[in-house]
């Protein structure tokens, strides 16, 4: 995080003195931990990885909470869940949405923080009979501002499911205060582009888009073709979006992860 004091602006959100933010942001669909096609546990790799971008914001999907299975069968399996292993102590606060769960574990959508996070909710949105997703939805108390709002997203792989999925996600952002800042970010598998119709109605940007005219190609991390994921902000500037797919990030998972910093 950097800021800097700036004097009064005319139309500004604040009076007087103000602080004015930037915030890091990464966003990763870390495939469990494994690497492309699931040939090598690379958690370890990973957290080297993250912890090098310096990012303030780390918003995950497909993060192991438990896995009983793995836990005795892969070798370097971390003795606590995977999102606290890659939190160490770079990030101070985490937050965890449990979206799937089976016999011998459960997955889902974290959120790591150096600034606390003072009160977060798992939104279920899952479409009856099909593959469980959620929105992790958390307030950040960000020194110097005050409260940021951060949702992070894992969306359905059928077109009619995250249509569903979107106007739920609009529904929630409407309900937060019109003058917050809001950051919005992970796994859309939205190749067809559908998700702006629904989301920029509610204010919403999305950094890509705004920046250099459609979303990012993210997937397959390698030789990235599709745009499935996705970084939206409301009431907040941008500035440098970038996909990371060089290595060892072409490695590290399936899809590519996203950075941009967030000016508040």
């Amino acid at each position: 995080m950097t800021s800097a004091l700036i004097p009064d602006e005319i139309g500004g959100r604040r009076q007087g003195a103000s602080t004015v933010v930037t915030l890091n942001i990464l966003t990763m669909n870390m495939h469990m931990g494994f690497g492309f096609l699931n040939r090598r546990f690379i958690l370890p790799e990973l957290r080297d990885a993250v912890r090098s971008v310096s990012a303030d914001v780390v918003f995950l999907q497909e993060v192991h909470g438990e896995h009983q299975d793995h836990a005795q069968n892969v070798k370097n399996w971390p003795t606590t869940s995977q999102y606290e292993f890659l939190a160490d102590s770079m990030w101070k606060d985490f937050a965890y949405g449990r979206n799937a769960v089976y016999p011998h574990g459960h997955h889902g959508n974290a959120l790591l923080s150096k600034y606390p996070i003072v009160r977060h909710e798992n939104l279920d949105i899952s479409i009856l009979g099909t593959e469980e997703r959620g929105l992790l939805h958390c307030v950040l108390q960000v020194p110097h501002f005050g409260e940021v709002h951060a949702v992070c997203v894992h969306l359905g792989l059928k077109e009619h499911h995250r249509q569903q999925q979107l106007t739920l996600l609009a529904e929630l952002v409407g309900r937060l205060p019109p003058e917050a800042p809001v950051i919005i970010a992970g796994d859309f598998n939205d190749w067809r582009k559908k998700a702006d119709a629904v989301l920029t109605p509610t204010g919403l940007r999305e950094v890509f888009v705004e920046a250099f005219g459609a979303p990012a190609k993210s997937f397959p991390a390698r030789f990235p073709l599709l745009r499935l994921d996705r970084i939206y902000v409301r009431n907040a500037r941008v500035r440098t979006p970038k996909v990371l797919s060089n290595r060892p990030w072409s490695h590290l998972s399936d899809h590519a992860p996203l950075a941009v910093e967030v000016t508040l």
